[in-house]
């Protein structure tokens, strides 16, 4: 099984790794970005805990927390985890997780 990092994901890692850079230096940025890939994983194993995406949302997949994160993936027809979107706490989830899961 294979963790794949769809492109809404890719876009949003590259966010996240250029503003904690910006914000609290290149090491930190590594640290967090390494954090992230060792939780994705995780996800197999259930080394993580996630929780399915709510029923309103029309869509089959689940989430967890990542530190100030919140992860969202789904099994791929091929049986890998395709990681959809990864959104900050503060972030409008709904808007975000909508145009991300290709609802907007």
């Amino acid at each position: 099984m294979t963790v794949r990092i769809q492109e809404a994901a890719s876009l949003r890692l590259d966010d996240i790794y250029r503003y904690t850079c910006d914000r609290w230096g290149d090491d930190q940025a590594e640290k967090y970005i390494t954090g992230l890939f060792a939780a994705f994983d995780k996800i197999a194993a259930h080394g993580v805990v996630s929780k399915p995406i709510p029923a309103e949302f029309d869509v089959e997949g689940f989430f967890f927390r990542y530190e100030r994160h919140f992860v969202y993936w789904r099994n791929l027809p091929n049986g890998d985890i395709g990681i959809v979107t990864i959104l900050h706490e503060r972030t409008h989830q709904i808007d975000r997780f909508r145009e991300d899961f290709g609802l907007a």
